[in-house]
């Protein structure tokens, strides 16, 4: 590699984050550069709906300090976009004007909310994706403001679980006939439904926008026939990647940029790793994923930082996913729509572990919930058990006389 392109990193997030300090870890030591378009350090993005709304001071969580970046020799360029790829001459273009050449490119440009294509959309209805929309939704979780949170899925739950903490009226409107419909099996969502409710939220499924109108002071949603009037409108049905600089680069876009097992696209000097990207999986036959997730971010970012060093070591990590809501955990390993059979574990507190079973019977995804960490043990080891391939009896799953460290041994 010549000593003056280096790495390039673009993305300025988990991934992007963790893959430039992976490359220092590995040895290293030309220039690496990451780039990213918030003012802000490179930070973790779970607490946004949870510590930044109802911490009494709120702040990013930085993966690294300006100081460690410094003392690491990583240049981190903020507040500024990449906005063109010239293959040919190995450069991106940025938005200040300047290019950077390289070596190696790493695409770690995450995603952004998916927006509702409604009329009527101002100020008062917003999305959740940085540091700064969470400020700007926490001025609102007061005692006697009206929330309404359109969509059912981990982040709004996880922003009506605040705003509820913080004494606001919550309201959360979803098309589905119920809340995490995607990848979350129905007894388990059927219990973060209660709790909420519990709690004093309103959840009301099956039932499609069909009108919001930002009003000045108060926006107006029409859902089910009736009318919701609240102070704000979140707005949380999904996530699209970023995709656009890499296909006007020419590269492969299937949902997301589409790489091979080893992150690496159709260009082999150009990698994408994190929320942007899909990937084949080998444990699940290579089918190809998409993952929007905190540890699958962390992950492909060591990972492409290890392949553009030239390790050319294939993605097997099995998918996890987590969320904490009103003191109960709930945490997936593995692809719960890949199983055919469901076998449940009763474990104490009233938290259990549901496995998912491939027709051939092995074991494709483990789903738990309870209070704290209580299933957190058990998720782990039913997350190695998955990597493994193994086909571990039904009724020895569903035995808690069983450790499921024995049938990991076996």
């Amino acid at each position: 590699m010549t000593a003056m392109a280096g790495m390039v990193i673009i993305g300025a997030g988990e991934c992007g984050g963790r893959a430039a300090l992976a490359l220092r870890d590995l040895g290293y030591d030309g220039p690496v550069t990451l780039v990213g378009d918030e003012p802000h350090l490179p930070y973790e993005r779970p607490p946004l709906s949870k510590d930044a709304m109802t911490g009494e001071a709120p702040a990013i969580k930085a993966i690294a300090s300006d100081e460690l970046f410094a003392e690491r020799s990583i240049r981190h360029i903020h507040s500024v976009r990449a906005v063109a790829i010239d293959r040919a001459a190995h450069t991106v273009q940025l938005s200040d004007g300047s290019s950077l050449a390289y070596d190696k490119l790493l695409l770690a440009t995450g995603s952004v909310p998916r927006k509702l294509p409604m009329p009527g959309l101002g100020g008062r209805c917003v999305y959740l994706r940085t540091f700064n929309d969470a400020l700007a939704i926490r001025a609102h979780l007061n005692a006697g403001k009206r929330v309404a949170i359109i969509g059912g899925g981990f982040i709004g739950l996880e922003l009506a679980a605040s705003a509820r903490k913080l004494g606001a009226t919550v309201t959360v409107i979803e098309a589905q006939p119920r809340i995490l419909m995607r990848g979350v099996p129905a007894e388990i969502a059927e219990i973060i439904h209660k709790a909420h409710e519990a709690e004093g939220v309103a959840i009301r499924t099956g039932q499609g926008i069909a009108a919001i109108a930002d009003e000045g002071k108060e926006v107006g949603i029409t859902a089910g026939g009736q009318r919701i009037v609240a102070d704000l409108a979140v707005i949380g049905i999904g996530a699209v990647p970023v995709t656009a600089l890499a296909a006007e680069a020419g590269l492969t876009i299937d949902n997301g940029i589409a790489v091979d097992e080893h992150l690496r696209t159709a260009d082999p000097d150009i990698f994408a790793a994190g929320d942007c990207c899909s990937f084949p999986l080998a444990i699940y036959g290579g089918r190809r994923l998409r993952l929007e997730a905190w540890r699958n971010a962390q992950e492909q970012g060591a990972l492409a930082a290890k392949n553009m060093l030239g390790a050319d070591e294939a993605h097997a990590a099995v998918p996890w996913f987590w969320s904490d809501q009103y003191g109960l955990t709930l945490q997936i390993a593995g692809l719960s729509d890949e199983g055919k059979s469901i076998v449940r574990r009763d474990l104490d507190d009233g938290a259990f572990i549901l496995f998912h079973l491939a027709e051939d019977g092995r074991l494709v995804a483990a789903s738990g919930i309870g209070p704290g960490n209580a299933v957190a043990r058990d998720i782990r080891l039913a997350e190695m058990l998955i990597a493994k391939r193994a086909r571990p009896a039904p009724e020895a799953l569903g035995s808690q006389a069983v450790k499921l460290k024995s049938l990991l041994a076996a």
